[in-house]
């Protein structure tokens, strides 16, 4: 196409192409609108790169803010190898900060996890049809991943959480014991009082794979990729439209689904949600030897995780607070490392050249932004899933679709629509 010439063939552009925007341009191309996917990066390269790769299935109570002051103290002190802040990042952070407190509260959380549960709910189900239809079952592992426990006191706490989760939401667990977790993980160190294995959730073996198996179907089914900067997003006549590598898109509706950087799109438009971010780390590493992690194993005392991948076992790090496009600081990593060789003795030696960031999109009161844009005709949102983006990518595009399209959605949207904030 020249350049400078309009195409109105599109019916949505969909602004993002991490695992949520494929996702949401996947079922919108199936249900007959044709779709544009529009991003200044290739599919599945920004977030949805980095992560523990796991469907959480079980995930059903989302991250709260802590309310006992002595684990407050330790964050304050920054002696949480879990969560890291940087002190520039404070001011901006108040206002989030004071409303995730708030929602935390904890009758207000029930309600919350209640809601959250309804999506969680369809995940794994939602991912298998999709994957199905791309042809990417190897991509998957079943078997769900499991929380190491140092203490028995650890143990009984996380056991305890686990019957909830069964009783209140139908989630499948076992109860290991030391030795159940020494013969299902030979090469973690001796001495572990147990753990808590999840049973549903399914392991992902390369996160950016699964986008892309994605992507292609969206393609195979007659959706378009292209790229672009989403900043040049405005409203032309009665729809919308961007300009991409010399070439204006329109389309009659748009969605934001840029995770993190939402806010850079909406904000201009009069919508700016107190969304904040969680940066998270990884690194891979070369098992030495026979060593062998069979499924994802999460230290509970060590606040990280380790999970098999195609491309070695990745360590993944917990939450730092910085701007999301603050050079990286890989001070959690550096903290976990070490634990993690003593947890996986065998674990071996780097195999990326440096760390990996990406930054998770955050609401204050845990649950994503997916809905109609308020006083903004045409315009939709998906974005804000904070830990969740790769669960619940392929379930947030079914429901925002089917409401785009005038069908029933998954789930009653009210609890995530847009103007709540």
């Amino acid at each position: 196409m020249a350049a400078g010439s309009t195409d109105k063939d599109a019916d949505v552009i969909v602004l993002g192409a991490g695992i949520v925007g494929v996702s949401i341009a996947l079922h919108l191309q199936r249900l007959g609108r044709q779709t544009v996917l529009f991003d200044r990066r290739p599919a599945g390269e920004g977030t949805s790169f980095g992560n523990a790769g796991l469907i959480q299935r079980e995930a059903v109570f989302p991250h709260a803010f802590p309310r006992d002051w002595r684990e407050l103290l330790g964050y304050a002190l920054n002696r949480k190898t879990e969560g890291y802040y940087h002190a520039s990042m404070l001011p901006r952070l108040l206002r989030p900060f004071a409303l995730y407190w708030y929602h935390s509260e904890p009758a207000r959380y029930r309600a919350i996890a209640r809601d959250y549960a309804r999506l969680i709910a369809h995940c794994v189900d939602d991912h298998r049809a999709l994957v199905a239809e791309a042809g990417a079952e190897s991509l998957l592992r079943d078997g769900g991943w499991t929380m190491g426990c140092e203490t028995p006191a650890s143990l009984a706490e996380n056991l305890k959480i686990a019957e909830e989760s069964q009783r209140d939401y139908g989630v499948g667990f076992r109860a290991l014991d030391g030795a159940a977790l020494a013969a299902a993980e030979p090469h973690l160190r001796a001495g572990l009082a147990g753990g808590v294995q999840w049973t549903d959730p399914v392991a992902v073996l390369d996160p950016l794979a699964l986008t892309r198996a994605y992507l292609a179907l969206f393609e195979k089914l007659g959706g378009r990729f292209a790229y672009g900067d989403a900043r040049t997003l405005t409203r032309g006549g009665a729809g919308w439209s961007v300009t991409g590598e010399g070439t204006k898109i329109s389309a009659a509706e748009a969605v934001v689904a840029l995770g993190a950087w939402s806010p850079v799109v909406t904000k201009p438009l009069g919508y700016d949600p107190p969304l904040f971010v969680k940066r998270g780390y990884h690194m891979h590493y070369r098992p030495e030897g026979n060593a062998v992690l069979n499924h994802p194993v999460f230290d509970v005392a060590g606040g990280y995780m380790l999970a098999p991948m195609n491309q070695g076992i990745r360590l993944t790090t917990g939450a730092e607070f910085a701007d999301k496009d603050a050079p990286p600081t890989p001070v959690q990593l550096a903290k976990v490392e070490p634990l993690a060789h003593q947890l996986m003795p065998g674990l071996g030696q780097r195999i990326d050249p440096e760390a990996w960031v990406g930054a998770r999109p955050c609401t204050p009161d845990m649950l994503p932004i997916i809905g109609p844009a308020p006083r903004q005709t045409g315009l939709w949102f998906g974005f804000g899933h904070g830990h969740q983006g790769l669960t619940l990518g392929p379930t947030t595009g079914r429901m925002l679709a089917a409401m785009m399209t005038g069908r029933e959605p998954v789930t009653d949207p009210k609890a995530f629509r847009p103007d709540r904030f």
